[in-house]
């Protein structure tokens, strides 16, 4: 492997990372890495003094322009629109702050915004290099990634549950979902706890978010009498977006996800994939 190629492959995790934070997507994550590596290999040797900073530019100017139209589809996108699942070993090489929650208050942000966060907050990128890659003053860049603190800082979770208690109700949540016991569900899930789902128009799913729970706890035991699992759907604890979630399979194909976000020994939000384009990945 040559020495430019090499410094691509340190810095692959990296830009795909940030590529995924900047879409939501993992599929179009590799898909903009794949384009920065033909703009890489398009530079002459010796031509960029800072590879890092060159990458994380050609990186997020690519997302900029496919945020154009992502917003767009997600104008007619068919209810809730949830970000592609990052499932166990997957997340590894993509860093922290993966949460849906988090990925969420991004997504409400414009895409300067965005950008400026993620290069600065997250990537650690100088603003004159932030400046540099969007195109705008540096005074401009603090200002945008300022405004865009203050709306992350609600989406981070404050709450870190030990490993011993996201096991014993991420197992209570899963078996008590699947075989409709309402009594466990009160006992686990919280007074304001948010059921989202994201079926994509393709598959079933709830439209809009579920606040509470009693209607939590509707929907639930909705789900189990009219749409219940095939038989013999496997089900498995994961990590989903670095938090606890469960896997759904049936013949081998991945259905469904569900990541849960636990604070104070209870359930407090549910973040359900339905969407087969956005489980693609687990089922290649």
């Amino acid at each position: 492997m040559s020495e430019r190629d090499s410094i691509f492959e340190e810095r692959r995790g990296a830009m795909t990372g940030l590529a995924y934070r900047m879409l939501g997507s993992r599929a179009d994550a590799e898909d903009v890495v794949q384009d920065a590596w033909l703009r890489w290999r398009g530079v002459e040797a010796g031509e960029v003094s800072n590879p890092a900073g060159f990458l994380n530019r050609v990186v997020t100017r690519l997302c900029l322009d496919r945020l154009k139209s992502a917003r767009a589809r997600r104008e007619v996108y068919v209810g809730e629109w949830l970000p592609e699942p990052v499932v166990d070993e997957d997340h590894q090489d993509l860093g922290e702050d993966l949460s849906v929650a988090f990925l969420l208050a991004l997504e409400r942000l414009t895409p300067l915004e965005r950008a400026a966060f993620l290069l600065h907050d997250v990537f650690d990128a100088p603003f004159a290099e932030v400046a540099k890659t969007l195109g705008r003053s540096e005074a401009a860049c603090r200002q945008l990634a300022a405004r865009a603190r203050e709306h992350v800082k609600a989406g981070k979770p404050r709450y870190r549950p030990s490993a011993e208690e996201e096991q014993r109700l991420t197992s209570a949540f899963l078996a008590a979902a699947l075989g409709g016991d309402e009594r466990v569900l009160r006992d686990i899930l919280a007074q304001d706890v948010v059921m989202h789902a994201d079926g994509g128009g393709v598959a079933k799913a709830t439209i809009n978010p579920v606040f509470g729970l009693e209607k939590a706890v509707r929907l639930l035991m909705g789900i189990k009498k009219k749409f219940p699992a095939p038989d013999d759907t496997v089900a498995r604890l994961a990590r989903i977006n670095g938090a606890p979630g469960i896997v759904l399979s049936h013949a081998g194909v991945v259905f469904q996800t569900m990541g849960l976000e636990i604070a104070d020994g209870r359930i407090v939000a549910v973040y359900t994939i339905r969407n087969p384009d956005k489980l693609a990945r687990l089922n290649s």
